[in-house]
Formats: C-alpha cells, structure tokens, sequence
C-alpha cells in the first residue's frame, strides 16, 4: 500500500501562485510515476502533470504548460506541483496520484493505483 498526503492548497487573486505538495509513505519503492489531477464541480477528473519516478521525463497538460512545474524530492519521497499565473479556470481540488505499474502510462485517471484525499485551489478573479 502506499498512501498519499497532500497540502498546499488554497484562495488566491489570478495571477498568484501556490505551490501544492504530496507525500508518500509505505510501499513507495513500487511507485513509477506520481501525479497531480483536478476536478472541477460538475467536471470529470483531469489530468494535469505526471513525473516519472527516477528519471527526468515529466507531462502536462495543455492547459497549464509554462505556468505549472511538477518536482520531485527524492530523499522526502514529496512530489510538487508549482502553480504561477493561476486562473479562475484553475479552480478544482487538486489530487495527487501514485502508479505502480512498471510501464506507467501518465495520462488517465484510471491508470493510477493510489490517491490522495485531495486540496482545493481557489483561484478569483
């Protein structure tokens, strides 16, 4: 098993930044890719960024690349999810998520095998 702490969230004016962050414990040496998703109300779960653990490839989603950097802190098993520029739009609770699969495939919700309970971000206009 392999749980999922995330922190960080919070209300911010657009064009603010937050930085999000999500700690692993238990079996996380069985972890190969970590990432962040969101859902909106009345929206499905989106993907937002993926980092593959132990290497340098990381993913994001159209809609956030060049405001949204994801980092990895090996040695406190954290992954992050900077935001800059943020927008209404980026309103949702935000959750992080763990795959275990040594073949990760970064995009889908259904691909991942852990998550957490979730931040919410609150951007205004």
């Amino acid at each position: 098993q392999v749980q999922l702490v995330e922190s960080g969230g919070g209300s911010v004016q657009a064009g603010g930044s937050l930085r999000l962050s999500c700690a692993a414990s238990g079996r996380t040496f069985s972890v190969y890719a970590m990432a962040w998703f969101r859902q909106a109300p009345g929206k499905e779960r989106e993907f937002v960024s993926a980092k593959i653990v132990g290497g340098y490839s990381t993913y994001y989603a159209d809609s956030v690349k060049g405001r949204f950097t994801i980092s990895r802190d090996s040695a406190k098993n954290t992954v992050y999810l900077q935001m800059d520029n943020l927008k209404p739009e980026d309103t949702a609770v935000y959750y992080c998520a763990a795959q275990t699969s040594p073949r990760p495939v970064v995009g889908g919700a259904r691909n991942y095998d852990y998550w957490g309970q979730g931040t919410q971000v609150t951007v205004s206009s």
